[in-house]
């Protein structure tokens, strides 16, 4: 049966880490705070980005100061600076051969279209989804709804399912009663995707192409 899957972006197709990790650190450089460690970098990779920075201690205003900061360096010298998971292209390329595959990101959602066509991926997705610039839609769970919504305006949202590599990937398909497969290969812990509800993960991206048709 044709099946629509949601795939998640940053650290489920690419692997972003360069340029997320620069402008998190031009961003803090701005903000006249000292540079992040590894593992502090990485945790932002998954959330929304306000969220992180709240995270570190900023209040309200200087939280939206610092992605302020983080979205000009990400313009100008992070945006490309991506590279795609190994044989993710010949999985997307069959997989939608039998299937609906749709983009729902925390990433803004002109970012996430710019890079997808700067990859000449776009063409495997039915829909991008993103987060909007306002932070409005941020969180994983309203992504999910909002690109629920805009896919059931074309047809029923049924047998679908996510795919992402963060807990904010599988419980946002949870609050929308989705089940959801993590990844291995991304930024999350087998333990973290466990934890969060995923019914099954992948250490690479073409046990997909297995896993998918079996999964709901």
């Amino acid at each position: 049966m044709r099946k629509k899957v949601l795939f998640d972006l940053d650290g489920t197709i690419i692997d972003s880490s360069e340029g997320i990790y620069g402008s998190i650190q031009y961003a803090m450089e701005k903000m006249g705070k000292e540079q992040l460690a590894q593992d502090v970098l990485r945790s932002f990779v998954g959330p929304p980005l306000i969220e992180s920075f709240r995270g570190l201690g900023f209040d309200e205003a200087a939280a939206q100061q610092a992605v302020a900061f983080y979205r000009e360096n990400y313009r100008q010298a992070g945006m490309f600076q991506v590279q795609p998971y190994p044989l993710i292209e010949e999985t997307l390329q069959e997989l939608a051969q039998d299937h609906d595959l749709y983009i729902a990101t925390s990433k803004p959602e002109v970012f996430a279209k710019e890079i997808l066509t700067h990859l000449k991926y776009d063409g495997y997705f039915k829909g991008i989804y993103g987060a909007d610039l306002e932070n409005k839609r941020g969180e994983k769970a309203a992504v999910i709804r909002y690109a629920l919504t805009e896919i059931e305006k074309e047809q029923k949202a049924q047998q679908t399912i996510m795919i992402g590599d963060r807990e904010h990937d599988i419980l946002g398909a949870k609050e929308n009663q989705l089940p959801a497969i993590g990844v291995l290969y991304g930024f999350g812990s087998k333990e973290e995707l466990l934890d969060a509800g995923a019914i099954a993960l992948v250490a690479e991206t073409q046990e997909l192409l297995a896993l998918i048709p079996d999964s709901l």
